[in-house]
């Protein structure tokens, strides 16, 4: 099984970039779909972006976003690494929360925005921006 370190949280002024890193370990990032997960204060975990795994040969490294996101956060996966990123640009107070990695052993037929799909969870790394 795989195990997830987030690293890259801080501090960050409105408008201003950040980059969240998950390093992986006991395993190849590429047999797995990999996510980026968000929780807020007081709020439910959300589903940030995917990038689908890389071993099913129907794959084609496809990325899926939250909306909200989708013009401002690029998520990527360095398989000589064995880590993920998450880049986040023009960042405003609602990117504020703990951010989570995620990786689900399911096919690419299976996979969603949903938590329930995700079996590994790294433990998050903080993110917090100021106005």
């Amino acid at each position: 099984q795989v195990q997830l370190v987030e690293s890259g949280g801080g501090l960050v002024q409105t408008g201003g970039s950040l980059r969240v890193s998950c390093a992986a370990s006991g395993d190849a990032t590429s047999r797995y779909s990999m996510a980026w997960f968000r929780q807020a204060p007081g709020k439910e975990r959300e589903f940030v972006a995917v990038i689908i795994r890389s071993d099913d040969i129907r794959s084609d490294g496809w990325i899926f976003y939250k909306q909200s996101v989708v013009d401002r956060f690029t998520m990527s996966r360095d398989t000589a690494k064995n880590t993920v990123y998450l880049q986040m640009n023009s960042m405003n107070p609602e990117d504020t929360a703990d951010y989570y990695c995620a990786a689900s052993e399911r096919n690419i037929d299976e996979v969603s925005d949903q938590r329930s799909s995700y079996d590994y969870w790294g433990q998050g790394t903080q993110v917090t921006v100021t106005s």
